[in-house]
């Protein structure tokens, strides 16, 4: 891990891993909120989603080599559908098969596609239009959003969405048809009725492991799961002081790892006793550590967002950035963290470029 995207309420920070440690190499868009960002490892493209409020979303892309980053067309809702992007929440590369594509995850609830590289968006319509659809709402937002956009690394046609509030989707044909996947989840805040359907679940992040991509975890509103294809979801019951939360990073090679950063409760959102902490599988949820070498334990109020914790290709180099504007990096697989800054805008989102 040697470059971390950090996108905040007031700008898009560069940070560099140089000789003498980490230093912040850019500042773009100073002042303006940057709610998700891409890098593209198939071509070294960086994208940054904006929300400029009275002016809407705004898309932008620093190209490999470039000195100036270029406006994109924003992805924009057919005029029969009523309805208006009011939030660009996930940006995805499409596969090494597809070297063209982009996914676009939005609020409300409307799944894009691009094929040259952002320069055209298209509605996936096949999802808009999806009956089950009229289930869908809001959780954090009015509107449901997709937040999650995870692309099978053999197979760039076999995509898996997460929608809040709408469940788990997939397609193996890059979007002409969809199939609701999140059987097995639950949502204790719906009567007890209709807790496990699949259509009104509340995942808040999803992430596959890289290497085998058929294992899937999923941090929800009601705790962690983790599937393997063709299974239903399995719940985790006890993961450290918690198990909600919204972040989740899968380890890249070995499918029984992966990283969450808990909170309290849906109703206090803020870390356990008010001490932050990663929690960490090694053995596909079976058994978890607590990390917090290096991490504030007393009086610490950080919430961590869904976009805001990443690991990088090797599976060792770990990033991850709070509501109060601290950023921490590991460089041991989370066994002690270093706080780069405790003064950044709040954190909306980090991204991390490959291993060297």
């Amino acid at each position: 891990m040697d470059t971390l995207y950090i996108a905040t309420r007031k700008g898009l920070f560069t940070w560099r891993h140089l000789a003498d440690g980490w230093q912040v190499t850019d500042h773009a868009f100073r002042g303006d909120p940057v709610v998700n960002v891409l890098h593209d490892a198939r071509d070294g493209s960086v994208y940054a989603a904006l929300d400029l409020g009275h002016y809407g979303p705004k898309l932008h892309v620093l190209r490999a080599g470039a000195a100036d980053w270029q406006e994109l067309p924003t992805p924009a809702m057919p005029e029969d559908t009523g309805a208006t992007v009011k939030l660009l929440w996930e940006l995805a590369a499409g596969g090494a098969q597809a070297p063209g594509r982009l996914w676009c995850g939005t609020t409300p609830g409307a799944l894009f596609r691009s094929d040259d590289r952002g320069e055209s968006w298209r509605l996936v319509r096949e999802l808009w239009d999806a009956p089950p659809r009229a289930e869908w709402f809001g959780g954090g937002f009015d509107d449901p959003g997709i937040h999650s956009v995870a692309v099978d690394p053999r197979d760039a046609d076999h995509v898996l969405v997460a929608v809040s509030c709408g469940g788990v989707w997939e397609t193996r044909d890059a979007g002409t048809s969809w199939a609701n996947v999140a059987a097995g989840m639950r949502a204790e805040y719906m009567p007890p009725e209709r807790a496990e359907d699949p259509d009104i679940q509340d995942p808040h992040r999803l992430e596959l492991c890289a290497s085998d991509p058929d294992r899937m975890w999923v941090q929800h509103h009601n705790g962690i799961f983790v599937r393997d294809a063709g299974a239903p979801w399995r719940e985790i019951a006890a993961a450290g002081p918690s198990t909600f939360g919204f972040a989740v990073a899968a380890h890249p090679t070995d499918p029984d790892t992966a990283w969450f950063v808990p909170a309290a409760r849906d109703d206090c959102r803020l870390p356990v006793d008010a001490r932050v902490v990663v929690t960490r599988t090694r053995d596909g949820g079976a058994s978890f550590e607590t990390l917090t070498e290096g991490l504030p334990q007393s009086h610490a109020y950080d919430l961590v967002f869904r976009h805001a914790l990443c690991v990088d290709a090797g599976g060792r180099g770990l990033a991850f950035g709070s509501t109060t504007g601290s950023l921490w990096v590991s460089a041991d697989g989370g066994d002690s963290w270093q706080a780069l800054s405790h003064h950044l805008p709040p954190v909306y989102a980090v991204r991390c470029t490959p291993a060297p």
